[in-house]
């Protein structure tokens, strides 16, 4: 039997941007995309904490260290810049291998930095 786990999540980001006239996805700091282990292409389920939005789309790489946390196209009408995000994805696996698997969780700062 195959699960859905949580494969990697980004706790309480802020919303830096949101370019309603943009192809869609959400682009993010490469470095925080590097330590949550994500891929660019990847889904995400974005949570939002401010207005309780919840939306998926996928992700594209954004120039690391800048802490952008950009909602794109239809996307940027879930959220404003300033709201706090939680970002997640999941991962499809075997019951035995999700008993021992590892999500990655990171906990930047307020202003979308590695700690």
């Amino acid at each position: 039997m195959r699960i859905e786990v949580l494969k990697s999540k980004i706790h309480r980001v802020k919303i830096t941007e949101a370019e309603l006239h943009y192809v869609g996805s959400i682009t993010l700091d490469s470095s925080l995309m590097d330590a949550a282990n994500l891929i660019e292409g990847e889904k995400v389920q974005i949570v939002n904490v401010n207005n309780g939005e919840r939306l998926e789309t996928y992700v594209i790489k954004g120039t690391p260290g800048s802490g952008t946390v950009c909602l794109n196209g239809p996307a940027a009408r879930k959220a404003q810049v300033g709201d706090i995000v939680i970002i997640i994805s999941y991962a499809s696996m075997e019951l035995e291998e999700a008993r021992k698997f590892k999500p990655s969780l990171i906990f930047p700062d307020p202003d979308n930095r590695l700690i």
